[in-house]
């Protein structure tokens, strides 16, 4: 028996590739149970700051990939305790096949590591965003899911450069140089990518907008629902949902509708020239009676413009804002009908309504 297990198979004994698939199947079957002890020594580390996220949660987030991980690196750390074949050490394009394998461990080695420390970022940031959740203010909210994604790019960024250092034996010194004057000319090229990346902290700190406010800009109307690095996202009040540039959200006018104090309607009465001034002066102060209602706050009403098509009857007045845009709806309706009634009632003709065509005949 114990010459069979010092028989050798390239260049190893069978005694030395038992002892390392005994160790990697003992890890495949215990790693769930060490990623889990793992996993809960974390979150006590961090249960004060997130008293109220189910350890389930935090547990569904680090717990695979530490399964890899630890799978991976015990497999690898094993794996070197064998001797290369020498039957396999052969070159490819300059490069041996051991060199390639060690490569490949190791770039495999470094993404897991990466996918581990982009779920601990969402752990971080669901922290945050229970903190955020606890304040009227959705500024903390929308900052936080924008530094999430940004993080996360600049951590993908780090693990690419591990992979050159580590799996390609390049200098990273030399390639940071060599990158600060290609990113140079990245630049200039992607300039506008720049320009709305570069938008989107302004957006942030100085806070026109935030995650949930009612704009307009553009000629659309509708909710931010997203401030990313390079767009902003928006649902629209026809349920579409479109994607404006950062730079150009900075650029042009944009009206918070959030932010009004007031709702404003508009209402333009083009009366007919048949009416007289004293019509007119008895109309004015009737139209004003109609908009004393409860949900109307403010009212201006004035005769704006006469001309040679009709007298015009400017009518403007403000709600709340706490009316839903249901409500207000209604009440312009209802406004509407009650000045055509008093018009009717008036004897006052709009001056669309004389539609009479005269033929003289010389």
């Amino acid at each position: 028996m114990e010459n069979l297990l010092q028989q050798k198979i390239l260049d190893n004994t069978i005694e030395s590739y038992l002892y390392v698939l005994g160790t990697i199947l003992l890890i495949l079957l215990i790693k769930r149970l060490i990623s889990k002890y793992l996993a809960k020594l974390l979150y006590k580390i961090v249960a004060k700051a997130a008293k109220n996220i189910a350890r389930q949660s935090f547990l569904d987030l680090v717990v695979q990939p530490l399964d890899v991980f630890l799978v991976l690196i015990i497999s690898i750390i094993t794996l070197d305790k064998l001797k290369f074949p020498s039957a396999l050490d052969f070159t490819i394009y300059h490069i041996t096949f051991k060199q390639l394998i060690d490569s490949l461990a190791t770039t495999t080695l470094i993404i897991v590591f990466i996918w581990l420390c982009l779920r601990v970022i969402e752990f971080i940031a669901m922290i945050l965003e229970e903190k955020a959740n606890l304040t009227k203010d959705q500024t903390d909210n929308q900052l936080i899911v924008f530094f999430k994604d940004f993080f996360k790019v600049i951590m993908v960024i780090i693990g690419i450069l591990l992979i050159l250092r580590f799996s390609f034996n390049k200098n990273i010194g030399n390639l940071l140089t060599g990158l600060s004057i290609v990113g140079a000319a990245v630049a200039l090229a992607t300039r506008e990518s720049m320009e709305n990346l570069i938008a989107s902290f302004i957006i942030f700190f100085d806070k026109p907008f935030i995650t949930g406010d009612l704009v307009k800009v553009n000629n659309f109307t509708g909710n931010i629902e997203k401030i990313g690095l390079r767009s902003t996202r928006i649902r629209t009040t026809d349920k579409t949902f479109i994607s404006v540039p950062n730079k150009q959200m900075v650029d042009t006018i944009v009206d918070n509708i959030t932010l009004r104090t007031q709702r404003k309607a508009e209402l333009r009465l083009e009366i007919s020239l048949s009416a007289t001034a004293q019509q007119l002066r008895i109309l004015l102060p009737a139209v004003r009676t109609v908009l004393q209602k409860p949900e109307i706050e403010h009212t201006i009403v004035y005769l704006m413009d006469t001309g040679k098509t009709a007298h015009i009857i400017a009518v403007d007045y403000f709600t709340s804002m706490q009316q839903s845009i249901e409500e207000f709806n209604s009440l312009r309706e209802a406004v509407n009908l009650e000045l055509i009634e008093l018009l009717e009632k008036s004897g006052v003709e709009l001056a669309a309504a004389n539609t009479d065509v005269i033929v003289r005949s010389k």
